[in-house]
């Protein structure tokens, strides 16, 4: 099964549930069929897509001074996932890529196979969207990111809200 919403009328990504037991999703649409298309993503691969898209889009500006970084904002109620929260599958891989001639971004979702499942029957999602779409992207990712666990100032990782064991406070000097 492949799909391309080619191009989206909306990308989102969002988080649901308690800090430390979240799940993220992926979600995009277009303007001919508003029905959801919804994919489980990990953090890091949230994490990942917003440094990518970051660097994708600051060497397109670099590469192309007439391509200036668009601005950011976003409308935080439109931002957040849209029911039904059905998603397709949960994301292996993720890549990037740009279209020159039409000014889109892509970012293409490998369905996640297990070992026995053959790689080749993956189902695959591409979403284009706009460089401003990208820049809200990144903008929203990174406040979903930021509503997680606190992160501890001494070992750099999150904090259980039930508690944190820190390795830095062992007890141990270096």
């Amino acid at each position: 099964m492949e799909i391309d919403l080619d191009p989206v009328s909306h990308i989102t990504v969002d988080a649901i549930g308690r800090p430390g037991q979240r799940v993220f999703y992926l979600q995009g649409w277009t303007e001919d069929d508003p029905q959801p298309v919804t994919i489980i993503i990990e953090k890091i691969q949230l994490q990942t897509l917003i440094v990518g898209l970051q660097q994708m889009l600051l060497e397109l500006s670099r590469r192309e001074p007439r391509l200036a970084i668009p601005p950011a904002d976003y409308d935080e109620d439109k931002m957040h996932i849209h029911p039904p929260v059905d998603p397709l599958f949960r994301a292996g891989e993720m890549g990037l890529g740009y279209d020159s001639e039409r000014d889109l971004v892509a970012l293409l979702t490998r369905e996640l196979v297990s070992d026995e499942e053959n790689d080749e029957e993956a189902a695959v999602v591409r979403f284009w969207f706009t460089r401003r779409q990208a820049m809200q992207l990144i903008a929203w990712g990174l406040e979903v990111i930021q509503r997680g666990r606190p992160i501890c100032p001494q070992c750099g990782q999150p904090i259980d809200p039930e508690g944190h064991f820190c390795p830095k406070k062992n007890g141990h000097k270096k």
